[in-house]
C-alpha cells in the first residue's frame, strides 16, 4: 500500500502541533485541506488515526504512520546526499527516546552537532526506552541494557555515574549512626517515577538488602538536586551535577567514595542506521567526553 506524502505530512503535523489549525499554519494550507487529507488517509487505512481532542493525539495506527512519514523524510535526505541532488526542502524530523538524566547532563551536546535535525524527544527511564524501539515509535534510543536487540545496531557509550546525596543536616538527622537498613526505611528518598529503580539498586549494591524506603516522586533531574539540597530527601544524582554542591558543603554523599555506574547504549533501528550516521557519530562523541569509559 502506497501513501500520498501530502497526507502523511498532514498527519505528522497534526500530531506534532496538536491541532488541525496549527498543522495548517505549518504546512501553509487551509484547515479544510488538512481535514480532507486526514480523512482521505483514514479512508485508505480503514481506521481512525487521530483522537480529536485538545491537543490532538494519535491512535496507535496514527502514531505508527506518523513515524513512517519521518523515516521516509530521513531516507530521502540520505538518498539525495548520495546522489548529490538538491537537499530535501525543510528540516528533517527525528523522534528518539532518551532518559532524563542524559538529557540534563550530556545529550544536548550531541543534539547541537546535528543542526539539520529537528528533535522530538520521548523522555523515559533508560531501562524502558528500548520498548519504544520495539514498538516502532522511535528511530533510536538511549538504553541501559547492552543486550542485542532484533533489528537494531547497538553502540556502547560508557557509564553514567550517580552518587547518593543529601544535605548535611538531612544526614545528621536521619543517619546519625550511619547508613543502616533501619535508617533507610525511615528516611525519605527521592524517586523520579515508578520506573526508577536507582535508589533500590544502590541500596542492594551497598547494603545487600532489598528495601523500599518512603519516597517523594519528583520527575525532574534538576529538581532532584534542588530537593536534596533543601533537605527534602536523599537521592541518586548524576555525579557531574553534584560535584560542585559537594565541594561547597551543600550536599554530602551518604556513603563516602560510593557511586553507582549505569552503562548506557545507543540503539538505532537498522533500517535507519545509514541516514542517522551523523547523529550516531555525535552521540558517541558527546558520550565519550561525558561518561565513564571502560579501562583498556
Amino acid at each position: 500500500m502506497q501513501f500520498d506524502p501530502h497526507h502523511l505530512s498532514a498527519l505528522a503535523s497534526v500530531l506534532r502541533r496538536g491541532s488541525f489549525e496549527a498543522a495548517a499554519a505549518e504546512l501553509r494550507v487551509t484547515p479544510s485541506a488538512i481535514s480532507q487529507r486526514i480523512k482521505a488517509l483514514e479512508d485508505k487505512v480503514g481506521a481512525s488515526l487521530i483522537n480529536r481532542s485538545s491537543p490532538c493525539t494519535g491512535t496507535p495506527q496514527g502514531e505508527r504512520l506518523a513515524k513512517h512519514a519521518e523515516d521516509v523524510g530521513l531516507l530521502e535526505a540520505q538518498l539525495s546526499r548520495e546522489l548529490k541532488l538538491d537537499s530535501v526542502s525543510g528540516p528533517l524530523r527525528l523522534r528518539i527516546a532518551v532518559n532524563a538524566d542524559s538529557l540534563a547532563t550530556w545529550f544536548v551536546h550531541a543534539m547541537a552537532q546535528v543542526p539539520e535535525i529537528l528533535f522530538d524527544l520521548v523522555v523515559d527511564d533508560q531501562d524502558h526506552s528500548a520498548d519504544w524501539l520495539k514498538r516502532g515509535e522511535v528511530s533510536a534510543a538511549i538504553c541501559a541494557s547492552g543486550k542485542p536487540a532484533a533489528g537494531c545496531d547497538t553502540y556502547a557509550l560508557g557509564a553514567l555515574s550517580y552518587i547518593a546525596t543529601a544535605s548535611p543536616d538531612f544526614i545528621a538527622r536521619w543517619f546519625p549512626d550511619g547508613v543502616t537498613p533501619e535508617a533507610l526505611m525511615q528516611a525519605p528518598c527521592l524517586t523520579f517515577n515508578a520506573k526508577d529503580a536507582l535508589q533500590r539498586d544502590w541500596i542492594r549494591e551497598n547494603l545487600g538488602e532489598k528495601l523500599s524506603p518512603p519516597t517523594h516522586f519528583l520527575p525532574s533531574t534538576h529538581a532532584f538536586v534542588d530537593a536534596a539540597r533543601a533537605g527534602i530527601g536523599w537521592g541518586m544524582n548524576p555525579a557531574s551535577m553534584v560535584r560542585g554542591p559537594i565541594r561547597n558543603g551543600r550536599l554530602a554523599p551518604l556513603i563516602p567514595d560510593s557511586s553507582l555506574e549505569v552503562p548506557l547504549t545507543w540503539r538505532v533501528s537498522r533500517i535507519m542506521a545509514t541516514p542517522l550516521e551523523p547523529l550516531t557519530r555525535a552521540v558517541r562523541s558527546a558520550a565519550a567526553k561525558a561518561l565513564i569509559q571502560p579501562t583498556k
